[in-house]
């Protein structure tokens, strides 16, 4: 394996409009973490330099700076990705909007280009329709459960459409009072393998 390598593959997750540029979603990930042999003589300094190359864009304004130029650019390519201010960048232009996987200049393009398709289809699936930028407003908390799904923390945990669909759109079970439930009772043993078997279910189902 190489020393390089990280569980921690997506730097970012943007979604904006590919008429005024302006932002629908954006989600930008720091490692929580060192990377190891980060620059530096001693550890505050190997901290400091690892958290200014792990995060380029700390802030609202450094996003937004590096939002404008890539869409700038992605506007006059004809492919889905580009390398752009040393990021690897893996997009897709569906109707009035443009979605970014970005990931760092190292990174396994195969692997960020399977999350932005897992994106898109799911949201396809979820929408039943196209995507537009109308339709993510309109149900951005989806839109936001969905990329939960994929990536968390820049960590990879999906990328069924299916199963991330099955996670977002399922209504929750109901809750049941456990302290309600007398287990020496046969009501009680019922309910309780009754809640067992729902669980597993569950978790069948979603592959765990």
């Amino acid at each position: 394996m190489s020393p390089g390598m990280s569980l921690y593959s997506v730097n970012a997750i943007v979604i904006l409009s590919s008429d005024d540029g302006s932002r629908i979603f954006s989600k930008y990930y720091t490692p929580p973490h060192a990377a190891a042999g980060a620059p530096g003589t001693g550890v505050a300094a190997g901290l400091a330099s690892s958290s200014a190359s792990q995060n380029p864009y700390p802030d609202k304004t450094s996003q937004i700076r590096f939002e404008k130029g890539l869409l700038q650019k992605t506007a006059k390519q004809t492919g889905d990705i580009l390398l752009y201010d040393n990021k690897v960048v893996l997009y897709k232009m569906e109707s009035d909007v443009a979605i970014y996987v970005v990931g760092s200049a190292d990174e396994n393009e195969v692997l960020l280009y399977n999350v932005l398709l897992a994106l898109r289809d799911s949201l396809h699936m979820l929408f039943k329709q196209s995507i537009d930028k109308r339709t993510i407003v309109e149900n951005y908390d989806l839109v936001s459960l969905a990329i939960d799904e994929i990536v968390d923390d820049g960590v990879i945990l999906e990328t069924d459409p299916t199963i991330i669909i099955q996670r977002c759109s399922k209504a929750p079970p109901a809750d049941v009072n456990l302290s309600r439930l007398d287990p020496f009772t046969e009501q009680g043993v019922n309910n309780l393998a009754q809640l067992g078997k729902a669980k597993l279910t569950d978790w069948l189902r979603q592959g765990l």
